[in-house]
This record gives structure tokens, C-alpha cells and sequence, in this order.
């Protein structure tokens, strides 16, 4: 087991490059940082050249791979973080230098335990894509087709393991604060990054991901998903159609190619909605560098390591909040937050009614480039206080993917109205789920689920009742050893700080 000592070395070098950086200038600021954490924010930053503005998303680079991946996270959590920090690591780019080649080829020869001529003809020493987890090469199989082959860092993931372990036990500490620290629930903040890294580095889980996605969108048109080469994959090693087309990113490229910019922000939209609402499993990385264009028009999608899930009961809820928001009820809109337990009990429906109506009322019928997705979630964020909700960390990736899918859609179509192109499928698929033969079936099939169940449920229900509410449980937390020094404040703050350093997430102190 890692030491404390161990743990508080770390986040006390990674808080220094943070206090280089200007990440921990909020901190000392704001009125409701604890006075030992200023004075541990202010030695961090001891004799430091500290820029004027705060650069953090250039902090979490140079932290490093884990700290990117949850820089990315808290992107979408200006409750956490604060606007300006939110909106700078908005900017995070998951890219570092590639390893060279001779590392890739051993990691290839030794996953597969074949030498790398028998796997392929050719493949290109110069890598095309290099992210803080796994680097891509263009290759040929010896059986001539072009693809992409995605290979792990060779140590990430005993690095991974490392850094997370010093994010639990930071989170761990800050948790124990209880108030605004326990409400928005840190220690689930990074249990949720480790799942997703988790699945990031075992490239046969992406693989399998890619695949279902791929089945899920084949009825869709104008949207592909590279085929799998299932040979040439394993855990540390992933090969899949190579994808020819341009970078959704290159504005000018795709014009010049006779493409309808306004028709793709569009289509992405709407697809986006189809897989999340829909299907409930949706691409959560859909950032520029992931999608293509082809020839023809289609959107093309890479990199299947983040992936999201949503179940049924939630995304029928999550439709009509949007569809709530689009059409100015935001009296059902509370009822549902209130349905779903996300508001305790103990507040007044029609109150919370009015307060969306402050976030949603300025946003109806104005284009994205005045009013935006982003900032109503800034909106939603801002209310969350007030009405003591919890984080709902099974959204989080929702929320991220939303402000991502927003960005490209702004950079295709600068006047895109996100309400009035996702409107249309919204109020179709809830007619769909909500109609009467929708209504029908359901009660159909869970009458007989029931029956079958009774039997199970009557035992269960004579030892205890049953959790109720619209969120997931929460996943189990790893048992945590917590630092306790008597009369002493240093270790108990210095887990506020060490959150701070390692992620960025005690950073909360900076909103008011």
C-alpha cells in the first residue's frame, strides 16, 4: 500500500507545477478557501514566476497523462472548477510527443508473440496521431488492406495506476470536509475517471465498443463506424479500417470539396441524439480530431476509448428536460428532476420551475453563436446549490459529449440554433416511447417480468426496501486509510490541496 507520505509527495510537486502555472491563483482569492489552504496555495507557488493569466489546461499537460484524461472531465464542471477554469480546459489537447518506433514494434511483437512482418506488410515508422494513452500508425496487412493500428504506451498503465491512487486518496480527504466538499462528491468524480481509463487501456474493450456502436448505427445514414480487425486486436494492441477522409475540423478543406457544412452540423447533431437518447450508447469523445469526412458526406468517427450509458428510465427523462427546455415547460421540466430524485424532497417544485426558467427563457429562439448548450449547463450548474443537488456522475460524460458535439456544430455552422435542429427528433422519439402502443408493450412486458420476478422480490423486500430514484447507485468506493494527526490542521487541509494539485478538483473553492 502507497504511504501517505508518498501520496502527499506527489501532489505537492504536481501543486507546484499547477502554482507555476497560475492554477492555484483562485484558490488564494476566493473568500471561501479556509485560511491553511491559502497558506498551503501560497507556498506552492514560493518563489515561482506565475503568469497573469492562468494556464490550465497547459498544467494538466505538463502533469501528465492522468491528469489530462480528468482535466478533461472537470472541463464540464464549472460547479467544481469555475467557469474560466472550465472554459480553459475546454482547450486541453490529449496529445504528447510519440514514443519511437522501436518501443511500438516491441509492444506489437510481444502482445502478439509473432514477429511484427507476419501481422503486417508494411507499416509506417512516422506515427499519424500520438494521445497521452496510445499512438496510431498507418499500416498494410499481408493480406493488402490499409489500416490504423493503435498500440498502448509502453507503461501507462502502471502509470495510470499510480496517478489514481493519489487522486483517490486526495478525494478521500477533501471528502471528509463534509458541505459543498461532500455534496459534489469528488471521490465518485474519480471513481468514474478510473472506469473510463480503465476501459481506455484494454484496446479490446474500445474494439468491442466500436463494434456495437457500429451495430447500433448500421439503419443510420451518412454516419460509419471503421470496421474491426479482430486478428490483429488485443489488449495492447488495436488494428481497424483505415478511415480516408478530411479532418471534420478543416473548415476550409471541407468547402473546397463541395461540401454542406450547414447539412453535416446538422446530421452530427441529430446523431449524437439518436445514439444517446435513442440507443442509450454514445461516442463520448466526439471532439475535431475524432471525426472525418468522406467523399460522399459521411461523418466518419475514431477512437472508441470513452464511451457512454444511459438507462431507458433516464433517457426518457433526459428527453423531456430537453424538450422541457425547448418549449418553455419548465414547470415539467422540475417535475421530472423531482421524479427522478435528483432535488431532495424537502423543495418546492414550483420554485425550482422558476428557477430554470431564468436559465432556459434567455436561450429560446437565439442562434448557438449568442446562446449556447454550454452556457445553459453553466446555468443548470449555477442552480444546483440552491436545491442541494447531488452530482450525477452517470451524466457526466452526457455533459461533456453535449459541449463537444456543440463546438463542432458552431464550427461548421457559426449560426446553428442547436433547439430548433434538435427539437424535431426530441418531441419524435418521446411521441415514440410515450404514445399509447409505446405505453402498451411496456406494460406488457414488465407485468410478465414482474411475474417472473415476484418470488425474488417478496425475499428481498422482507429483509429491506429497495433503493428508489432515477440515478444508478453509485459504484463501491475503495476503502481509503485516512491520514490523522491529532491537533494537527496541515494534514488534514493538505488533502484539500493535494485534490487541488493532482486534479484540479478542490478548485471548487474558487465559485462562490
Amino acid at each position: 500500500m502507497t504511504s501517505h507520505a508518498t501520496h502527499l509527495w506527489r501532489l505537492l510537486s504536481w501543486g507546484r507545477t499547477l502554482a507555476r502555472h497560475g492554477a492555484l491563483r483562485g484558490i488564494e482569492r476566493d473568500r471561501n478557501t479556509p485560511p491553511p489552504v491559502r497558506r498551503l496555495a501560497r507556498l506552492a507557488r514560493f518563489g515561482a514566476w506565475v503568469p497573469r493569466e492562468p494556464r490550465y489546461a497547459e498544467a494538466f499537460q505538463a502533469i501528465g497523462p492522468a491528469a489530462i484524461k480528468l482535466g478533461q472531465s472537470l472541463a464540464t464542471r464549472p460547479d467544481l472548477v469555475g467557469e474560466e477554469a472550465a472554459n480553459n480546459l475546454l482547450t486541453l489537447q490529449d496529445a504528447l510527443p510519440p514514443v519511437p518506433f522501436a518501443s511500438i514494434r516491441a509492444e506489437i511483437e510481444s502482445s502478439f508473440g509473432r514477429p511484427l512482418e507476419e501481422l503486417y506488410a508494411s507499416v509506417d515508422e512516422q506515427a499519424v496521431g500520438a494521445a497521452s494513452i496510445a499512438q496510431v500508425h498507418k499500416a498494410v496487412t499481408t493480406d493488402g488492406r490499409t489500416v490504423a493500428v493503435k498500440v498502448l504506451r509502453p507503461g501507462i498503465r502502471e502509470r495510470f495506476t499510480r496517478d489514481i491512487e493519489t487522486y483517490e486518496w486526495a478525494a478521500a480527504h477533501l471528502e471528509q470536509l463534509g458541505g459543498e466538499a461532500s455534496r459534489l462528491r469528488p471521490r465518485l468524480v474519480i471513481a468514474n475517471l478510473k472506469r473510463w481509463t480503465a476501459r481506455e487501456l484494454d484496446l479490446r474493450r474500445e474494439a468491442a465498443s466500436a463494434s456495437e456502436l457500429a451495430e447500433a448505427m448500421a439503419a443510420v445514414p451518412g454516419y460509419k463506424i471503421p470496421a474491426i480487425d479482430w486478428d490483429r486486436t488485443n489488449g495492447r494492441v488495436m488494428t481497424l479500417e483505415w478511415i480516408d477522409g478530411i479532418k471534420i475540423s478543416d473548415r476550409a478543406a471541407l468547402i473546397a470539396a463541395g461540401h454542406d457544412l450547414r447539412d453535416i452540423a446538422a446530421r452530427l447533431v441529430n446523431t449524437f441524439l439518436r445514439q444517446a437518447i435513442a440507443d442509450g450508447f454514445f461516442h463520448a469523445d466526439m471532439h475535431q480530431g475524432n471525426l472525418f469526412v468522406l467523399p460522399d458526406g459521411t461523418i466518419a468517427a475514431i477512437d472508441f476509448g470513452i464511451m457512454g450509458r444511459i438507462d431507458r428510465r433516464a433517457r426518457l427523462w433526459l428527453a423531456e428536460i430537453l424538450y422541457g427546455l425547448i418549449t418553455g415547460n419548465y414547470q415539467r421540466v422540475a417535475e421530472i428532476h423531482f421524479e427522478a430524485q435528483y432535488v431532495p424532497a424537502h423543495h418546492n417544485v414550483a420554485e425550482f420551475a422558476t428557477a430554470l426558467r431564468a436559465v432556459g427563457e434567455p436561450m429560446r429562439g437565439k442562434p448557438v453563436s449568442e446562446l449556447s448548450v454550454g452556457q445553459m449547463l453553466d446555468g443548470l450548474f449555477a442552480i444546483t446549490r440552491d436545491f442541494d443537488m447531488q452530482t450525477q456522475p452517470h451524466l457526466l460524460l452526457l455533459q461533456k459529449t453535449m459541449v463537444m458535439v456543440e463546438g463542432v456544430a458552431t464550427m461548421l455552422d457559426p449560426t446553428i440554433n442547436m433547439w430548433d435542429v434538435s427539437g424535431p427528433y426530441v418531441k419524435s422519439w418521446l411521441r415514440d416511447e410515450l404514445g399509447p402502443e409505446a405505453k402498451l408493450a411496456d406494460a406488457l412486458l414488465e407485468g410478465v417480468d414482474t411475474l417472473k420476478r415476484l418470488p425474488g422480490l417478496v425475499r428481498r423486500l422482507e429483509e429491506q426496501f429497495p433503493p428508489a430514484g432515477g440515478a444508478p447507485p453509485p459504484p463501491p468506493l475503495p476503502e481509503m486509510k485516512l491520514v490523522q494527526v491529532k491537533g494537527g490542521w496541515f494534514w488534514r487541509y493538505a488533502g484539500v490541496a493535494a485534490i487541488a494539485a493532482a486534479a484540479g478538483a478542490a478548485a471548487m473553492w474558487m465559485i462562490g
